[in-house]
């Protein structure tokens, strides 16, 4: 009996051991089973924005072609969420245009993303917005956890990958913590939208060579194409709200859902939804595009060129504080399309570009010059006077008028002529171009610096960035400086008792006469004057005033003096006392006026003038020695030497005086 209790003990344990064992295994092949699934990184396309995803760190991949300027970025280093994600990951660096996986980590918004080019991406300048982000490369910190599928802030996701699906946001969970989902609520009147955008393809250079178009003859210009390519337009919500004053900066996870409609229950409040720049500070310049909408364009290079500025709007950064942009269309007339004022951002421009319609006619270049220059530039179409003026001239194959003329006046004006020339005459065709070299006369200087060549319409696009990058240099914008606005003009007046109080108010009538005529600040024209009998004084130097105003007025108290003739003394004082501290860059005027012949010699000081690169004009009155005042005047004697009888003539000269200052500006080389 005791052998079969124990034998039934032995049974009972060596069962319970086989069935631990086996719970023991069965344990370990539910927790294979349970083990988390492998991570897998969502991807997204290049437009969307880091304001659409609600997590607040997340990995992805990008695709490649993000690079492309329609894509926007905002800020450096540092990006406001209005961003797209992949393109400001191309311009930090983290990514190439070929793509790749980032990580990404949302921040608190800030007051100042600075614009900046890096990477062949222009991103933009905004003055605040209320989430940032950063990008780094696209490993998985250890002990991180990602989401497979991102959480958008709309019904309507953007860019949805298969497979992908949205739920509600939630907070990353905290040992010990519960996390909740939060409450979403959409505001009355609103519906949850995504960034409206409608992309065709865009043209392949094998589609058709736009080189081989045969060109009429006589008139030498191609025949029209009737195909048309668009590209990718983006059109922003009706009834955006804007950026106020008085807006919050605090960042908190899930606050882009307000983009879409959506608040949490707590927060019921008005966000901004377009950010508007400023523009970039350090490309402000007042810019002209002068388009081709003749005939023989076609359609479809029409096109192409709309794009081409599109890009360039987009590029240049446009606002009030930056670059500011209008278009003239030419053909067999000009005609405005839009000017300087009329769109203050890029956004806006692109959308105004879009809507230009093709013109027809002939390719008047000469006559489109010569309208920009009487008209565009004007007050009251937005220039703003201390930005350099451009004109952008785009030709598709060559004009069938003359621009040398008209050029140069544009160019006498301050206006700096770049030529764009598409499909130039090859060989078998330059028998019909009118003008050769119709580019190099008409450009503001003829060093290559403002002609750009491009062999065909499909690579138009590559001429993007040079365009920007010389448009935005301002020190190279040679055309800005004309005989109005570059100079240090120095007076130098005769006070001797010969003149007397009447005719020296008349001599100050004839000063301020010429100086009206100049552009006076402290970086144009500067002005001062010195008086002279057997001593010198000086009135006033360059430093001493920066508007016109104050330079009239400051002529208009110059004092009589009375006494001697010392006209050689008073051009060494002038030399000594205005001149030395004229600035390197200034061409050098002295206007010397006298009544009588000089008591001490004029030749030596002339001379030295002369040789310190001081433009002497003498104008003499009454008793003034004809000799004398070619001895002093720069040569040739006949253009800078004047002569009067009397004192009530001398208005008379200012007209004269000043064209010859401009006809010997004008008439220096353009290399």
């Amino acid at each position: 009996m005791g052998i079969a209790v124990l034998t039934m003990k032995a049974s009972v344990i060596e069962m319970f051991l086989v069935l631990l064992v086996t719970g023991i295994h069965s344990n370990k092949e539910m927790t294979k089973k349970m083990k988390r699934p492998k991570f897998t990184v969502p991807q997204i396309n290049c437009d969307v924005k880091a304001r659409k995803i609600i997590n607040p760190e997340f990995v992805v991949q990008c695709p490649a072609g993000c690079q492309d300027p329609r894509y926007h970025v905002y800020g450096t280093d540092v990006y406001a969420s209005y961003s797209s994600v992949c393109a400001a990951a191309v311009h930090s660096g983290v990514l190439d245009n070929s793509g790749g996986q980032i990580l990404v980590r949302k921040a608190a918004g800030q007051s100042g993303y600075k614009g900046s080019y890096s990477n062949g991406v222009q991103s933009l300048s905004l003055p605040r917005w209320r989430e940032s982000f950063v990008v780094a490369e696209g490993k998985p910190q250890k002990g991180g956890t990602y989401p497979s599928a991102l959480t958008y802030s709309s019904a309507k996701r953007p860019a949805a990958k298969a497979g992908e699906t949205t739920g509600a946001y939630q907070k990353p969970s905290v040992p010990g913590t519960t996390t909740q989902p939060v409450s979403l609520m959409q505001v009355p009147g609103t519906t949850p939208t995504g960034d409206n955008h409608t992309t065709s393809p865009e043209p392949s250079p094998s589609a058709g060579s736009a080189t081989s178009s045969p060109r009429p003859q006589p008139a030498g210009h191609r025949s029209q194409e009737p195909a048309l390519w668009s590209t990718t337009t983006y059109t922003s919500r009706p009834n955006s709200p804007r950026a106020h004053p008085g807006e919050t900066d605090l960042w908190k996870p899930g606050s882009v859902l307000l983009d879409a409609g959506f608040v949490p229950k707590e927060e019921l409040s008005t966000q901004p939804l377009d950010p508007v720049s400023q523009g970039d500070p350090n490309c402000k310049v007042d810019l002209s595009f002068l388009i081709d909408g003749s005939a023989s364009i076609g359609r479809r290079r029409f096109r192409i060129q709309k794009q081409f500025l599109a890009d360039i709007a987009q590029a240049l950064d446009i606002g009030p504080a930056g670059p500011l942009m209008g278009v003239v269309q030419y053909g067999d007339n000009p005609a405005t399309q839009f000017n300087l004022k009329t769109h203050m951002n890029s956004r806006d421009l692109k959308t105004a570009i879009e809507n230009i319609a093709q013109r027809g006619g002939l390719s008047n270049v000469g006559r489109a010059i010569s309208f920009v220059t009487k008209n565009f530039f004007s007050k009251a179409g937005g220039n703003r006077g201390s930005a350099p003026n451009v004109a952008v001239v785009m030709v598709d194959g060559w004009p069938t008028d003359k621009v040398e003329e008209a050029a140069r006046l544009a160019r006498e004006s301050g206006i700096n002529i770049f030529f764009i020339t598409i499909e130039g005459a090859v060989e078998s065709e330059k028998q019909y171009v009118m003008e050769p070299n119709f580019a190099s006369k008409a450009a503001c200087r003829t060093n290559g610096f403002y002609v750009l060549g491009v062999p065909s319409w499909f690579s138009l696009h590559k001429t993007v960035q040079p365009l920007v990058k010389r448009v935005c240099d301002s020190e190279q914008l040679a055309c800005s400086k004309t005989c109005l606005n570059s100079a240090d003009v120095g007076f130098v007046i005769d006070g001797s008792s010969s003149v007397g109080t009447g005719n020296f108010r008349t001599v100050l009538q004839f000063v301020a006469n010429l100086s009206r005529e100049f552009e006076i600040s402290d970086t144009d024209t500067r002005v001062g004057a010195v008086q002279y009998t057997y001593e010198q004084r000086l009135e006033f130097g360059f430093e001493a005033y920066s508007t016109k105003p104050d330079v009239l007025n400051a002529i208009k108290r110059v004092g009589y003096w009375s006494g001697g003739t010392s006209t050689g003394a008073a051009i060494n004082y002038a030399l000594g006392q205005l001149f030395e501290r004229s600035k390197p860059n200034k061409r050098k005027l002295m206007v010397l006026i006298t009544d009588g012949r000089s008591y001490d010699d004029v030749r030596v000081p002339a001379m030295a003038a002369h040789r310190k690169g001081v433009i002497t004009y003498a104008i003499g009155v009454a008793w003034a020695a004809q000799d004398e005042l070619d001895v002093i005047a720069t040569h040739p004697a006949k253009d800078h030497a004047f002569f009067v009888d009397e004192f009530d003539s001398l208005y008379q000269l200012a007209p004269r005086v000043i064209q010859n200052i401009c006809t010997e500006f004008n008439s220096r080389p353009r290399n």
